[in-house]
């Protein structure tokens, strides 16, 4: 039996405390075991969807292994108790877990993104990873697939033998996808967030000094402005006052 590493609640959402070399032993051992798993990277739009969506919330808190994929989360945690937890970012976790993967012959899949950029990621992640067996790999219609879709989709994933699945389909869709399907796809569903844009070469990833300093937000504001204006602007300082009254509150238990 899975023992749960110590978490927090934010905003109603739970988060671990956990590290890329925890997370990563952990979800191989799912993987070498057969579990059908759920695995979520958290960060301020991820909690603000659970916090505004019940059934996001509730896809987020079946989830075997939620990590604090943003630097506001990483400070909140420490605000709340767990003092020496870093940041565990899903496009980073992903690459661990695949290196780790290729290197026990642990087979892989994808499920997300689309056909190009699908066959890039492939190419991408062979040439890190010579070793890497990527066994499936499914760019899914944008529309909701019908339940004798899913059933195919579902037996080709575990026909092929691929124990990790990286789910890259957005949030909140890949985070309810993964629930969805556990007990279903036996494989460790990994929720991945922009892994597959960034891997994928499509999208540019922020400098590492951006992501330490918790701006890497405003970086992909100014790469993608008409698709990410109005996810920041809605959830960005509503996170900031919600974070900071509860907060207030822990203090005053303490």
């Amino acid at each position: 039996m899975t023992r749960r590493p110590e978490c927090r609640s934010i905003l109603g959402v739970r988060v671990d405390a956990t590290s890329y070399p925890d997370a990563t032993e952990q979800i191989l051992n799912w993987a070498r075991a057969g579990d059908s798993r759920a695995v979520a990277a958290a960060n301020v739009h991820v909690v603000m969807e659970g916090y505004d969506d019940p059934g996001c919330r509730n896809a987020l808190g079946v989830a075997d292994l939620v990590t604090p994929d943003g630097m506001p989360l990483v400070w909140m945690l420490r605000r709340l108790g767990l003092r020496e937890q870093t940041r565990v970012y899903g496009p980073d976790l992903t690459l661990c877990v695949c290196e780790a993967a290729s290197r026990e012959g642990i087979a892989i899949g994808l499920y997300g993104g689309g056909p190009e950029a699908l066959e890039a990621l492939q190419k991408g992640y062979r040439a890190r990873f010579p070793q890497l067996r990527i066994a499936y790999a499914y760019s899914p219609p944008f529309r909701p697939l019908t339940p004798d879709e899913d059933e195919s989709v579902v037996r080709a994933i575990n026909d092929s033998g691929a124990r990790i699945l990286l789910v890259g389909l957005g949030c909140p869709k890949q985070e309810r996808w993964a629930a969805e399907h556990r007990g279903r796809v036996q494989a460790v569903m990994m929720a991945v967030g922009a892994a597959f844009d960034f891997h994928s070469g499509r999208i540019k990833q922020a400098p590492r000094w951006i992501q330490r300093a918790g701006l890497e937000w405003l970086f992909r504001l100014v790469m993608e402005p008409r698709r990410l204006w109005r996810r920041y602007f809605k959830h960005n300082p509503r996170f900031l006052w919600l974070a900071l009254w509860q907060l207030l509150r822990y203090k005053e238990r303490e």
